[in-house]
Formats: structure tokens, C-alpha cells, sequence
């Protein structure tokens, strides 16, 4: 004999049509001693009574998480209600995949007739998740999106990104007299930029299927109409990518940081394309290190001319000299 514990909930009957069914859920809701309430008590997985407090029950599963969570944020942390959405799939990744391998759950392979019978599931599965043109078109436009992100070895976060930004621009009818490729590209080159993790134009015309003008314009359409927050490409984030292209040292590394500090300072970086910078600071810290790379080399990873980073080097040199005799 217990007392019944204070975290407990009540058991209620749903009401019966059945009179025989009804006498017999009031008959297990009563105790067999007193006729009092019985309660349940989740923690323990016991039914008691409190009024007596005798254990009817108990060794009950426990339907409840495997987890404890000690405040409201953590047990919100840690629901698990399924698979988590995602805006990379037109539907957020809620609708069911039939997968196109016809075996069963033990690895066997489906009779003939069982194949044909989740083909024509496959058909109509995909009919309904894409209802709409514009759930068509968001499906091909996430596509184009997740191929280009993958070409370009963008993270998840920026595929989210680039995500979302379409979504919004779907949203507002910024694609009327716009090809999907055009806007998806530019929504990734946005993405990409916010990001901290960018890529030059000629990068993202080399994976995308529309010219360059086209994306540099629909990308200052989409800004401007969106009034997307993206702040100049920074030259100090190619640096890395460029470095390890060419299997430099982290002196190099850290040289090639130092030459573009000591350039934004003098202010040449103003009005120079950031890629060239980038690549003129890498060859020069390359050469300050004695470590053995080339112009052509340089060239090739950056995807810029050799005359850019001639240039470039040169004016590098002479805003660390300029500021080495201040």
C-alpha cells in the first residue's frame, strides 16, 4: 500500500455507445477495494487509487522519451517528431519517397506484379506532391540549387540559404519574363556571399546554364527587390581555397593575410576585383616564403588572368612597402 503520487493524471472513459462496454471501462476505472478514482503515475508506470492508494498496476510501458530534459528550451531541443524539414525540397521534406529500388524490406526482390503496382505508386506519389505550377517550379528550381551548391562544394547552410531566397522571390512574382536557371544561379551566388564562403562569377557560370550577364543582372534584381543585406566579397576569404589549391604552407597562408590587411589600409583594394587580390596575394606570399609556385599555377586555380595578378602584385609590394618606411 503506496500514497498516490502528486505528478499523476487522472484516467477518463470516452463515453460508449455500447452499454456493456460502458459498465465494463467504469468497472476498470474503479478500484477493486473502495470503488475509488484511479489515477496513473507516468514516472513510476503505476495505476493507483487515491483514495486508498493500493497499486493496481504497475511495470507499465513507458510511452514517454528516453531522454530528460530539466527546462522547457531543452525539451523543445530535444523533440524527435520525425525527420526535420528542410526548405532544400519543395514540400520541406514532409511527404512520403517511394524508392526506386523494387526489393522489400528483407532485400528480396519484388514478383512482377508487385513492380508494376509501385511504379504506378510512384507516378501518382509524384502527381500529388508537385499539384501546381508553382510547386513545379520550386521542385526544379531546389534541384538546380542543390546541383550547383554541390558542383561548387557550398556547405549545407548556404543550399538553405539559396533555399529560402527563392522562396521569397516565388513569393513576391520576381520571376515573371526570368528563367528558373537565371534566378536559382543568382539566389546561390547571393547565398553564397552572405555566407562568407564566396565564389567568383566566372565559378558560378562555369556550373550554371546561363550566360554571365544574365546572372550578374538577375542578381542585382533580385537584391535590389528583395532588399538582401550582402556586403562586398571580402579578398581574405578566397585565401584559403587559393592556398590550398596550390598546397601552400600556412606561412604562406598567413603572409598572403597580411599583404591584403596592409592593402585595405592603403586603400588600394578599393575598386579591384577581390578574386584578383586574392590571387596576386597568394602568388607574392608564396615568393616572400620561398615556396615554388608560378603565375600560370595561380592563374589556373584562381580562375583569373596572368595579367591581373601582375598587376595586383605589384601594387600589393608597394602598399606593404609604403607602409613598412611610415
Amino acid at each position: 500500500m503506496t500514497n498516490a503520487p502528486s505528478n499523476t493524471r487522472v484516467r477518463r472513459s470516452e463515453p460508449q455507445t455500447n452499454e456493456q462496454e460502458t459498465e465494463t471501462e467504469d468497472e476498470d476505472l474503479v478500484c477493486p477495494e473502495c470503488a475509488g478514482h484511479l489515477v496513473v503515475d507516468d514516472e513510476h508506470g503505476e495505476t493507483v487509487c487515491e483514495d486508498c492508494g493500493l497499486v493496481v498496476e504497475e511495470d507499465s510501458v513507458d510511452r514517454g522519451p528516453e531522454w530528460r530534459a530539466f527546462d522547457a528550451a531543452e525539451k523543445n531541443e530535444k523533440s524527435r517528431v520525425g525527420a526535420p524539414t528542410t526548405n532544400t525540397m519543395h514540400d520541406k521534406g514532409l511527404s512520403t519517397n517511394i524508392d526506386w529500388r523494387n526489393k522489400d524490406a528483407y532485400g528480396n526482390s519484388l514478383g512482377s506484379r508487385q513492380r508494376e503496382k509501385m511504379q504506378r505508386l510512384r507516378k501518382w506519389n509524384e502527381r500529388f506532391r508537385t499539384r501546381d505550377s508553382k510547386e513545379r517550379n520550386l521542385k526544379q528550381a531546389l534541384g538546380e540549387i542543390d546541383r550547383m551548391a554541390s558542383a561548387l562544394g557550398l556547405p549545407t547552410n548556404v543550399r538553405e540559404t539559396a533555399s529560402v531566397i527563392y522562396r521569397r522571390a516565388l513569393d513576391e512574382d520576381l520571376l515573371p519574363g526570368r528563367s528558373i536557371e537565371g534566378v536559382s544561379t543568382a539566389c546561390v551566388y547571393a547565398a553564397a556571399r552572405q555566407a562568407g564562403v564566396p565564389r567568383s562569377l566566372d565559378e558560378i557560370a562555369d556550373v550554371s546554364r546561363v550566360e554571365k550577364n544574365e546572372i550578374a543582372r538577375t542578381y542585382r534584381y533580385v537584391v535590389r527587390e528583395l532588399g538582401l543585406e550582402v556586403q562586398p566579397a571580402d579578398p581574405e576569404s578566397y585565401v584559403p581555397r587559393f592556398a590550398s589549391g596550390l598546397e601552400l604552407s600556412d606561412e604562406a597562408e598567413h603572409r598572403a593575410r597580411s599583404l591584403l590587411q596592409n592593402a585595405k589600409e592603403k586603400g588600394v583594394h578599393s575598386g579591384k576585383s577581390p578574386v584578383g587580390l586574392a590571387a596576386a596575394a597568394v602568388y607574392a606570399a608564396a615568393l616572400l616564403t620561398n615556396e615554388k609556385t608560378t603565375q600560370a599555377a595561380v592563374s589556373d586555380v584562381a580562375d583569373i588572368s596572368e595579367v591581373t595578378i601582375r598587376n595586383r602584385y605589384h601594387e600589393l609590394l608597394e602598399a606593404e612597402e609604403t607602409i613598412g618606411m611610415a
